[in-house]
C-alpha cells in the first residue's frame, strides 16, 4: 500500500498552486452566491483571483466576528450556500459557533490526516473526540469512515466504559486529546485491562509536549497531531517524518501580520488564514486567531505542501490600556503610515501605578522627527500617548506578538 494518500500530495509545487488557484475562481463565484458572501466580497470579480497576491487583496474574515454574524442572519451568518434543511449535520460549538455539515464523504478532510498518521483500510478506530453538538466527533468520524476505518463512537469521558471497550474490540487507532490517551492508558493498567491493540493515534484540541509523545510511544502509540478547526477541517497535519505540519491539499494557507490581512515573510510568525473548498460552507480568507509561521523547504516524507510550524498561540492580542480598549489592527496601521519600519511590537507595562505603551520599532537610520510622527500616529490610532523607541533590525522576537502586555499579574 502506498506511503501517500493519493497523488496530490506529492505534485510538484507549482503544479499545485496552478491547479489550486485554477479552481478558486468557480469557489469564490459559488460562495458569492450566499448573502453573507455577496455582501463580504462585494465588488469582487471572482474571475480575477486567479493567484496568491490577488487573493490577499481580498477581506479577512475574522472566526471571532462569526457569532455576531449568525446572530444577526441566522443560522450560519449568511455564508452556508446550501440550505440548512439540506445539510446533513447542524452543529454548534463554544461561542456559541453554529457550523453545519454537507454530505461530502470527508467533509473536514481527516482521511489524508489519518492515513499520514498510519491508519488503513480496515482498522478500528477510538474516537474520543465529542459527539455531542459540537464537530470534533464527526471531523474525525467521518474521514475515518471515508478511509474504510470501523469507528468506536466513545465521545468524551465515561473512562471505564471505554477501557471495556478497548480491552473487548481491540481498537488499533486512537482520536482525541493527547492527554485524554494517557488517561485511558492509566486508566486500562490500573484496571488489568489490555490496551495493548492502540498501535497509532491521531491527536488534536490540546498541546502534545515532546515528554508526553515520548511516554505515549514508550507505551506502544506512536501519536501525531493535526491542526483543524470546524471551518476550514483539517488544516495541517504531521507526517511520520515530525518535522512540522503539512497544510492540507484541500485548503489556501496564508500567515498574516496579526491585526491585517498582509502576508508575512516566509519564516516570520503571523496569524493562519486560511480559504477551504467546501460546497456547501465555503471559506474565504477566514482569519482563525492562531499563529504559526511556515517552514522552509519540503517535508522529509515526501509530501510537497507547504509546512507549518504548528501552533504557536492566539494572535488576538487584544488588551485594555487606561480603560480603552488597543487591538493589533492599531499597531498594524501605525505602521502602515510608516512603511520604513520594520517589524513592530508595543508593549504595555505599569510604572507608577500607571499604564505605559512603549512602541518598539525596527528602523536603520536617523531618528530626528521620526519618533515624534510615529507617536503622533500612535496617540492618533489609540486615542492613547505611548512612547516610541527605535531599534535594530531583527532585534524584536519573531513570535507574532505586536501587543505584549508586560503588566504584573495581581
Amino acid at each position: 500500500m502506498s506511503e501517500f494518500y493519493d497523488a496530490l500530495e506529492t505534485r510538484d509545487p507549482a503544479a499545485r498552486e496552478k491547479e489550486t488557484f485554477a479552481r478558486l475562481p468557480e469557489a469564490l463565484a459559488r460562495a458569492m452566491g450566499a448573502p453573507g458572501w455577496a455582501e463580504h466580497l462585494k465588488g469582487i470579480d471572482p474571475k480575477s483571483v486567479t493567484s496568491r497576491a490577488a487573493l490577499a487583496k481580498l477581506p479577512v474574515l475574522r472566526k471571532s466576528d462569526l457569532p455576531a454574524l449568525q446572530k444577526a442572519m441566522p443560522p450560519f451568518g449568511g455564508l452556508a450556500v446550501t440550505p440548512p434543511g439540506k445539510l446533513k449535520r447542524l452543529l454548534m460549538s463554544p461561542g456559541p459557533i453554529f457550523e453545519p455539515e454537507g454530505h461530502d464523504k470527508d467533509a473536514w478532510g481527516a482521511a489524508r490526516a489519518l492515513y499520514a498518521a498510519g491508519f488503513r483500510p480496515g482498522d478500528i478506530v477510538l474516537n474520543t473526540f465529542s459527539y455531542h453538538l459540537t464537530p470534533g466527533g464527526h471531523i474525525m468520524d467521518s474521514g475515518a469512515q471515508a478511509l474504510g476505518c470501523a469507528v468506536i463512537p466513545a465521545g468524551v469521558g465515561n473512562t471505564e466504559q471505554q477501557v471495556e471497550a478497548i480491552a473487548h474490540l481491540k481498537p488499533s487507532g486512537y482520536a482525541g486529546t493527547p492527554d485524554f490517551l494517557k488517561i485511558l492508558l492509566d486508566a486500562a493498567t490500573k484496571a488489568g485491562k489490555d490496551a495493548s491493540s492502540l498501535k497509532r493515534g491521531l491527536v488534536s484540541g490540546a498541546a502534545l509536549p515532546s515528554s508526553l509523545r515520548t511516554e505515549l510511544s514508550g507505551r506502544g502509540v506512536d501519536v501525531l497531531q493535526a491542526y483543524a478547526t470546524a471551518e476550514l477541517g483539517i488544516i495541517a497535519y504531521e507526517s511520520s517524518a515530525r518535522d512540522g505540519m503539512i497544510v492540507s491539499e484541500n485548503v489556501i494557507l496564508e500567515i498574516v501580520r496579526p491585526g491585517t490581512g498582509d502576508p508575512v515573510a516566509e519564516g516570520e510568525v503571523g496569524e493562519i488564514v486560511g480559504t477551504s473548498f467546501n460546497p456547501d460552507y465555503p471559506m474565504i480568507r477566514l482569519a482563525t486567531g492562531d499563529l504559526s509561521a511556515v517552514l522552509a523547504g519540503q517535508s522529509p516524507c515526501g509530501r510537497t505542501n507547504t509546512r507549518i510550524k504548528g501552533w504557536m498561540g492566539r494572535a488576538d492580542q487584544t488588551t485594555k490600556v487606561k480603560g480603552m480598549f488597543v487591538h493589533p489592527s492599531h499597531v498594524a496601521q501605525v505602521a502602515r503610515r510608516h512603511p520604513e519600519l520594520g517589524r513592530v511590537r508595543l508593549a504595555v507595562t505599569r510604572e507608577s501605578e500607571q499604564d505605559v505603551m512603549t512602541l518598539y520599532a525596527e528602523y536603520t537610520g536617523g531618528s530626528e522627527g521620526l519618533t515624534d510622527a510615529i507617536a503622533a500616529s500612535l496617540q492618533s490610532v489609540t486615542k492613547l500617548k505611548g512612547r516610541v523607541s527605535l531599534v535594530k533590525p531583527g532585534s524584536l522576537p519573531n513570535d507574532g506578538k505586536v501587543i505584549a502586555d508586560e503588566r504584573p499579574i495581581g
